[in-house]
């Protein structure tokens, strides 16, 4: 109609046109699936020895799981979508008056392997966005009880009065202090001599007298020299570092609100990991400022981009999407990679390419980081709210008192108690979800489950950047705790194969059931890592010869899975040598950490003691990154992980060799070719790992006794192998 006006765009959808070919080929490729489990069918029913019977077993069980796992991989690959939005066109449709407040959640868990300086250039880069100042509140988990940490805050606030207006006058897009320095080679004396106090103090252990300038800061550290105080075991910390209206930067201008929280810990009292710690947050925040939107960011991610917020509210300013709309998730993604990324940390498809599949269906999972939740997600479903205890905690609750009134600080004291969710929905029904290590993956997906929408926001200048670990030890370390969590979603009621596939439909379901099963990856990687390799050491073929049409549906189903994956990598911008370092981790945590983990997971079903949660450690070592730089992998220390590592790199390469000897001296070459070219292509991927035994004298080197322990440990399964086969 002439003379109606249209509302600016705030965002668009586009269908991927890489759907049509993605269905086509799903539909090709689950026949050939087909196909080689009737192969494997019949196989078992024509075997005539119990040992013939075995191994087309083991076979078959693999071979079931990789198929499983493909087909919940195609799920992603269904309806991907790719979203652009318009922050430009934000204020033509609202005022910047009527923008959403916005509390920032910080997390962080020990100052010696999250340095207190990478938590505070987190903060100020967030203080720092383009967002109106009064709306802005940045809240500071410190899960480890730290001094140290306060004390870095404390120095961060000040220096902050400067950084602010600085970023502002000059219109930075690089607001961490740190990122900006290290790209403008321009250095700051007060940077430096902030930096050098705070790790000072790191080093020492402790905020020395001469650091503590006035009578509130004694007060507050005070509270560490109590008896009693200990990482596990202390009461409530709140310190509200900077208010809006009182704290000023050097230009007049209000400062955002800065909050260090460290919630109360007892040794009698469960504090479930980060979800415990966010729910804590979620509560003093509830208690102080209450804004209807939640930023949750790592300590290390810190913010790349001055406009992320702008981003934000085009999706959540959209009438259509408002009601049901749970969370905006951005990517995860890193500096600092090497070129080839050796131990495959990007994780481009989980972070990437994945979430776009999902955002063509209810939308993107939670990845813990990066993510802007409504408040009102952590209290029931779109149609059914649930009142939590108090109603000062109630999302739509107006806090009219300043955050410094005693009985707004000692209502925060009061829910940031460790008992204070006795008897409550607090973990189960409300807030993040416990029951899982990994409490991102879990909370978004009963989110999901619940009736929550979210979507993909991946614009094309990085959001947030994150650091990654540089040692193959903290690498597999991480991703083994990931694994444990995964499997304590898989095995519980709300497993996404029944419970999810009945509340967001199958395809949603086979989504997150492929990230819940992740670590049974380890049953056909272990299996296709040492089975051929034993076999073709001792004569046996298990493949069909080479002369036979049934090789040709392996050779189909090798060259298409990884052809697949290759190209999905290309297509997200990435490179072969990345792909080729994705698919060769993928075999790496196959015999370590997803075997470990599903090892440790069971044990502790069995009611075994296993190990703790464990912070992976974000200092980087002058050596290590050297080494890191130069795509040099990094063992160094000794871990039974890398046993199981080296003992299939040994096997894989005996035979290989004695394989080709036996294939070049005519050996049943047809029949065995299939375990060689698998061998093959494992010792291929092993050079790292021979070298570090090998070939390297520095300290990253696989240690000796590993090495010894593996060759000795081969050897032993070689000869019972031979011993068995031989029977």
């Amino acid at each position: 109609m002439e003379g109606v006006k249209t509302k600016p765009l705030l965002h668009t959808l586009t269908f991927s046109p890489l759907i049509a070919p993605n269905r086509v080929f799903a539909v090709v490729y689950t026949c050939a699936i087909l196909a080689l489990l009737y192969h494997h069918a019949i196989t078992v029913f024509h075997s005539t020895t119990l040992l013939s019977f075995s191994i087309s077993i083991t076979l078959l069980i693999s071979d079931v799981i990789l198929g499983f796992m493909w087909a919940a991989m195609q799920s992603f690959l269904m309806n991907p979508v790719h979203r652009q939005v318009f922050p430009e066109n934000l204020e033509k449709v609202m005022k910047e008056n009527d923008f959403q407040a916005l509390d920032i959640f910080i997390c962080t868990a020990d100052p010696y392997k999250e340095p207190p300086m990478s938590v505070v250039n987190t903060a100020l880069s967030v203080m720092a966005y383009d967002y109106p100042t009064e709306k802005l509140s940045v809240y500071v988990s410190d899960d480890g009880g730290s001094a140290m940490t306060l004390f870095a805050f404390m120095e961060a606030a000040k220096f902050g009065s400067h950084w602010l207006p600085f970023c502002r006058r000059n219109k930075l897009v690089d607001r961490c202090p740190d990122a900006y320095f290290r790209s403008s080679h321009h250095q700051s004396s007060e940077a430096e001599q902030i930096k050098a106090r705070v790790e000072n103090v790191v080093e020492k252990g402790k905020v020395g007298d001469e650091y503590i300038t006035n009578q509130q800061q004694r007060e507050a550290f005070n509270k560490w020299t109590s008896q009693g105080f200990t990482r596990q075991d202390h009461p409530t910390v709140i310190q509200v570092l900077l208010e809006i209206g009182r704290d000023k930067d050097i230009t007049g201008e209000s400062m955002p609100n800065l909050i260090y929280v460290s919630r109360h810990k007892s040794k009698t009292s469960p504090h479930h990991f980060k979800a415990g710690a966010l729910n804590a947050l979620v509560r003093v925040s509830g208690i102080m400022t209450n804004a209807p939107i939640i930023l949750t960011l790592d300590c290390d991610m810190y913010s790349n981009d001055p406009q992320t917020p702008h981003r934000m509210l085009c999706f959540f300013s959209d009438p259509k999407l408002r009601p049901n709309l749970g969370y905006v998730q951005f990517p995860q993604i890193f500096h600092g990679l090497n070129k080839d990324d050796i131990y495959a940390c990007e994780f481009k498809r989980v972070f990437q390419t994945n979430p776009t599949g999902l955002d063509g269906l209810l939308g993107p999972s939670h990845v813990g980081t990066g993510c802007f939740f409504s408040r009102r997600v952590f209290f029931g479903g779109p149609s059914s709210f649930l009142a939590p205890e108090i109603p000062e905690l109630r999302p739509d609750h107006v806090v009219s008192k300043p955050i410094q009134a005693k009985q707004v600080l000692a209502l925060a004291h009061q829910v940031a108690d460790c008992k204070y969710e006795n008897q409550t929905n607090w973990g189960s029904k409300l807030g993040f979800r416990y029951g899982s290590l990994v409490e991102d993956y879990y909370t978004g997906y009963r989110l999901q489950c619940e009736g929550w929408k979210s979507v993909f926001c991946h614009p094309n200048r990085a959001a947030f950047l994150g650091d990654v670990p540089i040692t193959l030890n903290d690498v597999l370390s991480q991703t083994k705790r990931w694994c444990v969590g995964l499997l304590e979603v898989s095995f519980s009621k709300y497993c996404p194969l029944t419970f999810g596939s009945k509340a967001m439909g199958p395809l949603m379901g086979l989504c997150y059931a492929h990230y819940a099963f992740w670590p049974i990856w380890s049953i056909p990687i272990t299996i296709y890592a040492f089975l051929p390799q034993l076999t073709l050491l001792n004569g046996i073929s298990i493949f069909p010869k080479v002369s036979d049409n049934w090789f040709f549906l392996y050779i189909f189903l090798f060259i298409g899975s990884y052809g697949q994956d290759c190209l999905d990598c290309i297509l997200a911008k990435g490179t072969f040598q990345r792909w080729w370092s994705d698919q060769r981790m993928w075999m790496v945590r196959g015999v370590t950490c997803h075997m470990f983990g599903l090892i440790e997971f069971v044990s502790k079903y069995l009611g075994i003691a296993t190990q703790g949660f464990n912070v992976t450690s974000k200092v980087v070592d002058n050596e290590q990154g050297k080494r890191y730089d130069q795509g040099t992998f990094e063992f160094g220390v000794e871990s039974p992980m890398f046993v199981s590592l080296a003992v299939a790199a040994i096997i894989n390469l005996i035979a290989f060799v004695g394989g080709l000897i036996g294939v070049l001296r005519g050996k049943n070459s047809e029949g065995l070719f299939g375990q060689l070219l698998i061998s093959g292509f494992v010792v291929l991927n092993c050079c790292p790992v021979y070298e570090a035994m090998v070939l390297r004298t520095d300290k990253g080197r696989m240690p000796t006794k590993t090495t010894i322990i593996s060759t000795f440990l081969a050897w032993a399964l070689y000869t019972a192998a031979s011993l068995i086969l031989k029977m």
